[in-house]
């Protein structure tokens, strides 16, 4: 067996991965990450929240993702769109109650992960694809990684910190049997990417348009449109709305056209790669650090993707999550409680209230509600937009409160 040492160890080259490190590398500490897969590869969470472009700078990332909004047909994003039985509703993310960048991009995660995860190469970051983490020897007094290699080969990496990056991966929470039951209830997707054709002069290919089943209130459907005129388009529900006498592809578009407005938008689309699924997502853990490591993103915890929180939740973690190492690799005290756990968690939960109550209807009748103050528009748009953290909101520091009074007077 080899030994590579390292200061960071980072188990994932996704973008919660790619963030952590290169401000890691921007410090000047040797980072390996070890990604199972080849890049570029499929993912969901297509459609970013303009709160990631704050987080992409901090990583001196995001001038590398505006260089090649156009070579890689990136959709620009201004927005959210909602439909409900005949009505729609939207929110320009521009206009909000928090300062920041409004507006962001749709990307296929294939291109936009390789994307980032090249630029973090070229600082200096080792990234080994095809290499799987077996099993974790030690945490202390250093980590210790058995990994093996894409010629099924064992072989150690010592590190004196280790970030788990591998979203639904989830390599550390199995590893070290940390993972708990969502409180979430059991849900499924199914989606694919379609050539959409969409002519109709009303749809806005700025926007990702979200929308509510007409008959039942707890099924969603998303359309992500991308530049190149094709679009990521998916169904969430509970098991118990599916079919399984189906195929994936009948059940997608079965469901599609059980909407009259997807109906119309969708009439000449065509698929244009497999129909994927994927069932039980949400996912929580006992703990998101421990000895010498941390859980970043969807290794932690993931809610639900209705309003594409996830790549948000990812990097904000990346972000708080790398200072905190050099700290504690300088010989300082780090509280990762406080400074960690309780900031990411104070804008997860915020999340959390908005999914919950879309979900039981209340944001929706919120959303859908004739006559909306504009103050109160913008305070909900600057979450809609990612803003989560944002405690001088009062959406975001008292969303549970606000919320059940906001649906209360909003009730059709």
């Amino acid at each position: 067996m080899t030994h590579k040492q390292y200061d960071v160890v980072i188990i994932g080259a996704g973008p919660s991965g790619a963030v952590a490190g290169s401000i890691l590398a921007n410090k000047g500490l040797s980072v390996i990450i070890l990604e199972k897969q080849y890049f570029p590869r499929f993912s969901i969470g297509e459609s970013l929240l303009p709160q990631c472009m704050q987080f992409l700078q901090q990583a001196e990332l995001e001038q590398v993702v505006l260089d090649n909004v156009a070579q890689l047909g990136f959709q620009f994003k201004n927005g959210a769109a909602f439909h409900r039985a005949g009505n729609d509703s939207a929110f320009d993310f521009t206009q909000k109650f928090t300062e920041g960048p409004g507006t962001t991009f749709q990307v296929k995660r294939g291109l936009f992960d390789k994307l980032l995860a090249d630029e973090t190469h070229k600082k200096g970051v080792e990234i080994c694809y095809g290499h799987q983490v077996e099993s974790v020897e030690r945490l202390e007094p250093d980590v210790c990684l058995t990994v093996l290699n894409e010629q099924n080969q064992q072989y150690n990496v010592n590190a004196k910190f280790l970030l788990d990056a591998s979203g639904f991966g989830r390599v550390l929470p199995r590893l070290l049997d940390l993972e708990k039951p969502s409180n979430f209830p059991m849900r499924k997707t199914v989606f694919t990417h379609f050539e959409d054709n969409i002519n109709e002069e009303n749809f806005d290919r700025n926007k990702i348009l979200i929308t509510v089943h007409p008959e039942y209130k707890d099924i969603w459907y998303w359309l992500i449109p991308f530049a190149d005129g094709t679009s990521s388009i998916g169904v969430v529900a509970e098991p118990k709305y599916f079919d399984d006498a189906k195929s994936e592809s009948e059940t997608l578009l079965d469901f599609l056209s059980q909407d009259p407005n997807l109906k119309t938008l969708l009439k000449n689309a065509k698929p244009i790669q497999d129909v994927r699924s994927i069932q039980g997502y949400s996912a929580n853990v006992s703990q998101l650090f421990g000895e010498n490591y941390a859980l970043l993103g969807n290794a932690g915890e993931f809610l639900d993707p209705v309003f594409s929180s996830g790549v948000t939740i990812a990097l904000s973690s990346a972000v708080l999550a790398a200072p905190l190492i050099e700290k504690q690799l300088n010989g300082e005290q780090v509280n990762w409680q406080s400074e960690y756990a309780d900031k990411l968690k104070y804008g997860v939960d915020t999340f959390r209230t908005f999914v919950e109550s879309w979900y039981d209807g209340r944001f929706q009748d919120i959303i859908f509600h004739e006559q909306q103050d504009e103050k109160i528009r913008n305070m909900i748009s600057s979450i809609l937009a990612g803003y989560a953290w944002d405690n001088k909101n009062p959406y975001v520091s008292e969303s549970e409160r606000r919320v059940n009074v906001l649906a209360q007077i909003c009730q059709p």
